[in-house]
């Protein structure tokens, strides 16, 4: 690979670039390391794809590691489910790699921390730790245990180790600077005593390391080059790079940070997500309101209108919020040039066609491909694609439905569909006249007559479904269940977040796929729930389709 064939697109692969041009790095590796103790949103898709997409993009490689080292809160099925997602976004990690796997290598770094007098054993409470670390104005206070010696620290170490001291009884702590303006470089705690069993080490260890002190050896023993993260942990890279320094690791990773991703009306938290599904308030962490790549998934959404966005957000050093409208694009996009189409009437009228024989039927074939041709926008599959050709046959009789939108008796100005004496096609079929209508005591309109003609030129076109072969269906919209807004997270979360409507459809739809992501004509993008019989909806179409 020539690197001057390469052009850097943000701030990050400017350093990449620069890395490799000067030398000091010849194979870029990345990674994704995500916790498991909860599913992948939106946000780690970002994370995810920036990750693998600049690895290969610089001829490298990039892992994906868990992140694992709080047995507690942390599951295999959230490991299981992780990688899915991954996959499922369509990236192929070099390895497969856990924190968990690196836990002797920890224990003897933090031995060498000990030796070199940088990391000692501290009996005092968390509440005594807390106020030792001072504020953001004054400066911490010396333990008391700061000044035991190297013999001392490795005898209590090994105790803990051991299990010979309960949960919360010691810490080991890094010896650094009580007086650091950064709060994180205050003697923070490096290992903590947990008697709890973990999903892959079972009950071998009863001390764990904590994030900041292992995130960095884990880079460090998998050569990676480039460690990206979000712009919360730009106040512990002072602390990455110290143990980095201190260790005696072999690798030399260094730390960047970027903005993280922030969409309006989108819960971006994991520890709120969490508190949705304990509280019953959505169903699992799949429920297709849920901004989880699982959630998507089950909604309907494409990874690729996935991929599209976040490379189309791309990376910024400052923290900003998207409008959710920006992803609603990339989606509709997306399934605008790859879903096929269907005729499904949401509110049906009965309509009949009084000129044809009471054993009229007439078997209309419908091929949908090249009028929806549209590229895509994602750069994952820079090829041009097309909705795929379908052929299928529907039998069309006297009785059909139309929609009630596909009818007005006093209609508004610009309204091109059906009226009183008005013409209007049949998609994919024949052009009808309305001869007469009938409403109820209210003023509904139950029913249309209409006689078929043989003019060639109409402005509207409305869809239609056969009344003797058409399949009741459950549809279901959401909107935000926690929309943007003041006050308690738990107030806030809108119960009536789920919209479920019944429609009929023509045959064809019920054989659908689950997870496909299909157009009801003229209504919006939808797909089959793979743990319910309903249809969920994608996404709107834009407002300039529905006239």
């Amino acid at each position: 690979m020539n690197i001057d064939d390469i052009k850097p697109s943000n701030f990050i692969e400017d350093v990449i670039y620069d890395d490799i041009k000067s030398g000091r790095v010849k194979n870029v590796v990345m990674r994704f390391p995500p916790e498991p103790n909860g599913r992948l949103h939106i946000g780690h898709a970002k994370a995810a794809c920036f990750n693998f997409s600049t690895a290969k993009k610089f001829g490298g490689k990039c892992n994906l590691r868990f992140d694992d080292t709080n047995p507690v809160k942390e599951d295999a099925d959230f490991c299981d489910q992780i990688e899915r997602d991954i996959r499922w976004l369509g990236f192929e990690p070099a390895g497969v790699y856990y924190a968990s796997s690196y836990f002797d290598y920890m224990l003897e770094r933090a031995i060498v921390l000990i030796k070199k007098g940088l990391a000692y054993v501290d009996d005092s409470t968390p509440d005594e730790i807390r106020l030792m670390r001072g504020t953001l104005t004054t400066p911490g206070k010396n333990s008391p245990c700061r000044e035991r010696s190297v013999k001392e620290n490795l005898a209590l170490f090994d105790k803990m180790r051991k299990g010979g001291v309960p949960d919360g009884g010691m810490v080991l702590r890094a010896k650094i600077d009580m007086a650091s303006p950064n709060m994180n470089m205050r003697d923070p705690v490096i290992y903590r005593v947990l008697h709890a069993p973990h999903h892959r080490t079972g009950d071998k260890w009863c001390i764990y390391p904590m994030y900041d002190y292992a995130h960095p050896l884990e880079d460090a023993v998998e050569g990676v080059t480039h460690s990206c993260c979000s712009l919360e942990f730009e106040d512990h890279r002072p602390l990455y790079d110290w143990v980095i320094d201190n260790c005696d690791t072999e690798g030399k990773p260094h730390q960047y940070e970027f903005a993280r991703l922030n969409i309006t009306d989108t819960v971006m938290s994991k520890r709120y997500l969490k508190q949705l599904v304990d509280m019953n308030a959505v169903d699992g962490w799949d429920d297709p309101r849920m901004p989880t790549l699982s959630g998507l998934r089950r909604r309907g959404v494409p990874a690729h209108a996935i991929v599209a966005f976040c490379n189309e957000v791309g990376l910024a050093k400052s923290v900003s919020t998207v409008d959710a409208a920006q992803f609603n694009d990339c989606v509709r996009d997306e399934l605008n040039a790859t879903a096929k189409r269907y005729m499904v009437v949401p509110d049906p009228v009965k309509l009949d066609i009084v000129n044809v024989d009471e054993d009229y039927c007439e078997e209309i074939e419908i091929t949908e491909g090249g009028e929806y041709t549209v590229p895509h926008r994602t750069p994952v599959d820079p090829e041009i694609s097309t909705t795929p050709v379908v052929t299928r046959k529907l039998k069309l009789t006297k009785h059909l439905c139309i929609d009630r939108a596909d009818f007005m008796a006093n209609p508004p100005k610009g309204y091109h569909r059906l009226v009183p004496n008005g013409t209007a096609r049949l998609k994919n079929a024949f052009i009808i006249r309305c001869v007469g209508y009938e409403t109820d005591e209210n003023g509904e309109v139950v029913s249309v007559k209409a006689e078929k003609t043989d003019e060639v030129k109409t402005k509207g076109v409305i869809q239609w479904v056969d009344a003797s072969q058409a399949k009741e269906i459950t549809t279901r919209a959401f909107s935000a269940i926690v929309p943007d807004g003041e006050g308690d997270f738990s107030e806030r979360v809108d119960t009536a977040s789920i919209k479920t409507s019944t429609a009929l459809a023509e045959p064809a739809v019920c054989d659908l796929p689950v997870g496909e992501g299909v157009q009801f004509f003229r209504i919006g993008y939808f797909a089959k729930d793979d743990k319910t019989d309903t249809f969920n909806q994608v996404v709107e179409l834009k407002s300039s389709f529905k006239i």
